[in-house]
């Protein structure tokens, strides 16, 4: 459960204040696991940073930003801010929290490279343990890119037409647990499209890019769905709180599922939109390494063959050089 920093209220989960969007920064919270996780994750990583430093090596700036600002940051805020104090009170809130772990979490961790940094900083035994991990048959198989698609694609449904979203609100650990279960199957398959790490499940760029093309119509489909159902979701939970203190300022149920219905739509397409365009920026940035590749090589062949060239026509002119000099030298004896 989320501990209050400022806010009992929002600790004892009773009456909470009357939401508004700036309650995002006023009710602040500390989950104690999101928080030791993302603490010794960004913390690790940053030592990696620093012993790479150490040894005069470079680290681009912007994947230390990628991966501990943007990646562990949106986690930390996902989970200890108002959007925690709020999520199992609102389900528009609680679908922001969503696209921010399933998406731009996993997105900006992955752009991180943090394999690619332990693999740079390990001593050798752990990194002999990491890449057997990557080289495993159970890497192969929960990063086949088929297979992540589907389960990304599906979970959301799973999550709100199951009994699983319902146990997320009476359970402290299991709606704990949901919030990993996001990032874990966003990162399952974002990482390999999107990450820069050696991690098994790397495609080309046309099928990265239909990839991410496809998960677009997925999000906006059951973000109309449940625009559009007049059956509530966790309707038990909504509706008890509505006959409590916080019934005077909760919206209609239903607006607000309609609600919450329209930000997975909406903010769903959005950031697919952003997937796309990093996507696409790594791809022209790998066609023009390729070409300037490809240029070098064919230079060294060029090279070669001018060396070679050069070599066989100077031959015969020594060889005829020789031939005159000879017997000039046997007249003059």
């Amino acid at each position: 459960m989320v501990v209050p920093l400022l806010s009992p209220l929002a600790a004892a989960g009773g009456d909470l204040p009357e939401w508004g969007w700036g309650r995002i920064v006023t009710e602040w919270g500390l989950a104690p696991v999101p928080f030791v996780v993302a603490v010794w994750a960004g913390g690790l990583y940053l030592v990696g940073v620093r012993s790479l430093h150490r040894r005069g090596d470079a680290w681009p700036v912007g994947r230390t930003l990628a991966f501990v600002g943007l990646g562990l940051g949106s986690f930390v805020f996902a989970t200890t801010s108002g959007l925690a104090a709020y999520d199992e009170t609102l389900l528009s809130v609680h679908m922001v929290q969503h696209m921010l772990l399933s998406m731009v979490v996993p997105l900006a961790l992955a752009l991180g490279a943090p394999v690619t940094l332990a693999l740079r900083t390990l001593p050798a035994a752990p990194r002999r343990w990491l890449l057997a991990v990557l080289h495993s048959r159970v890497a192969r198989v929960l990063s086949f890119p088929p297979l992540t698609f589907l389960v990304y694609v599906v979970s959301p449904w799973a999550l709100y037409y199951t009994g699983w979203y319902d146990a997320s609100l009476d359970s402290a650990w299991v709606h704990e647990a949901m919030h990993f279960h996001l990032v874990a199957v966003g990162a399952l398959f974002f990482w390999p499209l999107m990450g820069i790490d050696p991690v098994p499940g790397r495609v080309g760029y046309p099928f990265r890019v239909l990839l991410t093309v496809l998960t677009l119509p997925f999000h906006a489909f059951l973000g109309v769905t449940i625009m559009g159902q007049e059956t509530l979701i966790g309707e038990q939970h909504y509706l008890a709180l509505r006959e409590g203190p916080m019934g005077r300022w909760l919206p209609d149920a239903l607006d607000d599922q309609h609600l919450a219905g329209g930000i997975l739509w909406g903010s769903g397409d959005l950031i697919g939109l952003i997937f796309f365009g990093v996507l696409f920026a790594q791809w022209v940035r790998s066609s023009l390494k390729e070409a300037e590749r490809e240029d070098r090589r064919l230079d060294r062949i060029e090279a070669r063959e001018r060396a070679a060239s050069v070599g066989v026509s100077d031959r015969p002119a020594d060889r005829s050089a020789d031939r005159s000099s000879g017997p000039a030298a046997g007249g003059g004896g």
